[in-house]
């Protein structure tokens, strides 16, 4: 099975990329963020070109901001729209969907940005950060969370920890909120595979940081541990953040059970897929 997570920052934007990536790489499962839709536009304008693909859909959005989906060719069971007791500002957002795909329970997030650490938007992503992860602690099947969390887990996900100071995204405040979900047994695949690599997936659109890899990992695929022993090959698609009219953030992959051909690392995407793979 493959897993994906991309924040498309606008699906309708990232068409002309989005389904092309789709026929290239194959995902089975597919976690999606920032598709900045409500419901009935995502379903016109994706439904045909997703339903020819195998891809059942599960999208949760809102209009201008935000918005969430779940792509599935593996099964796509008790969808679920947003988090039980999920904190809102003021109202609760479309940040989170889950489904059941293939016997994994898999959740699609895109954790609230923070803005500063004085805005009341911090304190609103510490709450929201608190309903996730007592989210993942009741669930029965073993847990994937995929998505954009905003909070990069340590030092070396960031370009230069000096440029950060006094920011968002590096707190240990919400680095102990994203430590609440690996204390519940949820492990960081990427980060398991390449523990001292430098690798991102998020890179600012500004003074050409992608072409200087000045960026930030915090896209995280964070799998319960019966899945993470599973992972064949873990990495970032970074040719999806290259070319014209891409995301500033790239696909986040994760082969389960076999994994294509080559030597991949964190950051270089492999040459073929195996001839079958484990659903």
């Amino acid at each position: 099975m493959r897993i994906a997570t991309w924040n498309v920052n606008s699906v309708r934007s990232r068409m002309p990329r989005l389904l092309p990536w789709l026929d290239e790489r194959e995902p089975d499962v597919v976690c999606l963020q920032e598709t900045k839709l409500p419901d009935d536009a995502f379903t016109e304008l994706l439904d045909e070109e997703l339903g020819s693909r195998g891809y059942q859909v599960a999208h949760h959005g809102e209009g201008r901001w935000n918005g969430v989906a779940l792509l599935s060719r593996v099964g796509l069971e008790d969808v679920a729209r947003g988090l039980p007791d999920e904190p809102g500002f003021p109202e609760p957002e479309a940040r989170a969907v889950s489904a059941t795909c293939d016997g994994l329970r898999i959740t699609s997030v895109y954790v609230p940005n923070g803005r500063t650490p004085d805005d009341p938007h911090y304190e609103y992503k510490l709450a929201w950060l608190g309903a996730l992860r007592d989210s993942v602690a009741a669930q029965k099947l073993p847990s994937v969370v995929c998505g954009d969390m905003n909070v990069a887990p340590t030092d070396e996900d960031v370009w230069d920890p000096a440029q950060f100071v006094g920011s968002t995204h590096v707190t240990p405040a919400e680095r102990a909120a994203l430590a609440e979900l690996t204390k519940l047994g949820l492990r960081d695949v990427v980060r398991d595979r390449w523990p001292t690599q430098r690798v991102f997936s998020y890179w600012d659109y500004r003074a050409g940081r992608f072409h200087q890899d000045l960026g930030m990992r915090i896209d995280l695929i964070l799998a319960a541990g019966p899945v993470a022993e599973r992972v064949a090959a873990a990495w970032v698609d970074r040719a999806a953040r290259k070319g014209t009219g891409p995301s500033d953030h790239a696909p986040v992959i994760v082969d389960l059970d076999t994994a294509p051909d080559g030597d991949i690392g964190p950051v270089v995407p492999p040459p073929s897929r195996p001839a079958k793979r484990s659903r």
